[in-house]
């Protein structure tokens, strides 16, 4: 993408402004939805005062003017000559679009303050902006320990890409009919959970760190599916443990973007070694290059920075044949890839080579 520059001279600079501004128009845009004035403005769209969107939203004067002039600047609402405030099209997807209402809450509950260490992140390698939350090595360790609107905006944010693809990912998966599925990094529990719901017949095994895996359990349990789930702890970062052998499907999800390179090779290498004869390892992930529209490449190079200074200091998503090379050198070869399930994930099924 963008093999020319894609803005003119004006352009770039009104777009130059935007960046060395944009921790302000964020905030300001966050406290319009916020503070209930884009909701107000959807609710009289012939359009309204100043005094009008202070009254009804609970503001000042003076701090609704400021919110609002911001917004104008971020095409979040505009401004008649005669001085009435509507809801522009940027606004209405800032205020009702699934997507971006998750993209700015993981944004500002879990990245906001860390990002101000990206840079001795960059240098040390290392996610120095977790520490606003507390001293763990990655945010995988710490995760159920996060403050609660944190942790519900981590799970909202991580839950919301992957549960859009996963009704066709299980069709794809369970095509092939596997009667023992592993789920390499299973967090919660969600994909297992709907695994043990579509196929009364499949056992499925979880392995994770410990903390994710009690979670994992509860939720199984309560589900009345716990008999045919094997929690599995393990470092996946130690690649002298193995993942239990024999297996008809391996999934990863959105999960070998959690690490390097180096790292990401020596899982692979394990789930080649742990599939059984004629099995699949199946991966989803949201590959840049490959994405249907420029918001999607958009939210994923920035989220890359997430991974940098608050996950773990080394991973990003991948760009296609950065992935592909990887699976290859790990002894897999790429049979299908399926491209734009849910919101722009990837689906790669991987057989041994």
């Amino acid at each position: 993408m963008y093999e020319k520059d894609p803005l003119n001279a004006l352009q770039a600079m009104r777009h130059a402004q935007l960046i060395a501004f944009a921790p302000f128009v964020f905030q300001a845009c966050r406290l319009l939805r916020d503070k209930g004035v884009l909701r107000w403005l959807k609710e009289h769209p012939k359009g309204s005062t100043l005094e009008e969107v202070a009254a009804g939203c609970g503001l000042t004067r003076y701090g609704a003017q400021v919110l609002l002039e911001s917004g104008l600047s971020a095409f979040a609402v505009v401004r008649s000559e005669e001085g009435a405030w509507k809801l522009a099209r940027t606004g209405q997807f800032l205020l009702e679009d699934a997507m971006t209402r998750v993209n700015l809450d993981f944004t500002q509950d879990v990245c906001y303050e860390g990002l101000f260490r990206l840079e001795e992140a960059l240098d040390q390698e290392r996610p120095a902006g977790l520490e606003v939350f507390g001293k763990w090595p990655t945010i995988y360790e710490g995760l159920m320990r996060l403050p609660p609107k944190a942790l519900e905006s981590w799970l909202s944010f991580d839950h919301f890409y992957s549960d859009n693809s996963f009704p066709q990912a299980l069709r794809e998966v369970f095509a092939l009919k596997p009667a023992r599925l592993l789920d390499v990094g299973g967090n919660t529990g969600k994909w297992a959970l709907a695994c043990l719901r579509h196929d009364p017949d499949v056992r499925v095994t979880i392995a994770d760190l410990p903390g994710q895996l009690a979670k994992a359990r509860e939720n199984m349990d309560a589900a009345g599916l716990g008999h045919r789930f094997t929690p599995h702890p393990m470092d996946l970062l130690d690649p002298a443990q193995p993942l239990p052998p024999g297996q008809d499907a391996i999934w990863m999800s959105q999960f070998l973007d959690c690490f390097s390179e180096e790292q990401v090779s020596t899982i692979l290498r394990r789930a080649a070694a742990a599939l059984a004869p004629g099995g699949s390892a199946w991966i989803m992930e949201t590959l840049w290059d490959r994405q249907e529209h420029e918001a999607g490449a958009l939210c994923l190079h920035q989220t890359s920075l997430y991974f940098t200074a608050m996950a773990n200091g080394n991973s990003k998503f991948f760009h296609g044949p950065d992935l592909f090379r990887l699976v290859e050198a790990a002894g897999l070869r790429v049979a299908e890839v399926r491209d734009n399930l849910g919101w722009g994930h990837s689906l790669l099924r991987c057989t041994l080579a």
